[in-house]
């Protein structure tokens, strides 16, 4: 039997070393474009909630994961979105903290980022209270409350995981801040809050 040459043995190995590359690309796109679990939706402002809601004035809350890496690009997005909404909102970003871990351990470079944006005052979220009170299950999910408390948009600002770029979400939450009424809710592409990204350790 004729042994393969080597040229032979080196086309085999590009072809297989091709398909493990497409495999993996394949793979990355797929974990790109799969949204976070549904969130649930908290239909008016919640009760005991310690954020203070001014009369007359819509509010807008983000829950993020301090170390999830697909939040970037929703802090982004929140800065786009708060340049152009040109003071109709209020806004919020609540970073989570988990049990056991120090006071401080989430204030990191996406503490930093959504502090520097103009109207967002960024606060800590020990446990995840306050993400559980507005019914967020992932990273970078986004609440709109209009003046009357009632829940106007819920949902994400990216079209994928780590994306920049515009997106229905930012597009929906702009037009409502704009004009009123309410926006379709959109997917959320992040990290789970509940179960933290291996980055999110002491």
């Amino acid at each position: 039997m004729k042994r393969p040459s080597t040229r032979g043995w080196l086309v085999l190995a590009g072809v297989l070393w091709l398909g493990v590359i497409v495999t993996g690309l394949v793979t990355l796109a797929r974990y790109s474009f799969t949204p976070g679990v549904a969130q649930a939706m908290v239909a008016r402002w919640p009760e005991g909630t310690p954020l203070t809601r001014q009369a007359g004035r819509p509010v807008l809350v983000m829950l993020a994961h301090p170390k999830c890496p697909c939040t970037r690009a929703s802090v982004a997005e929140l800065q786009a979105l708060m340049a152009h909404a040109d003071g109709r909102a209020d806004a919020f970003v609540l970073f989570m903290r988990p049990e056991g871990l120090e006071d401080g351990w989430e204030q990191g470079e996406l503490w930093r980022a959504a502090a520097s944006i103009p109207g967002v005052t960024v606060l800590k979220d020990p446990g995840g209270v306050e993400a559980k009170r507005f019914g967020a299950t992932t990273s970078g999910h986004v609440v709109l409350y209009g003046a009357d408390g009632h829940l106007r948009f819920s949902g994400g600002l990216t079209v994928a995981r780590g994306h920049v770029g515009d997106s229905p979400g930012r597009t929906a939450l702009e037009r409502v801040l704009r004009e009123g009424g309410e926006g379709r809710d959109t997917p959320v592409y992040g990290c789970a809050l509940e179960d933290p990204p291996t980055t999110a350790t002491r």
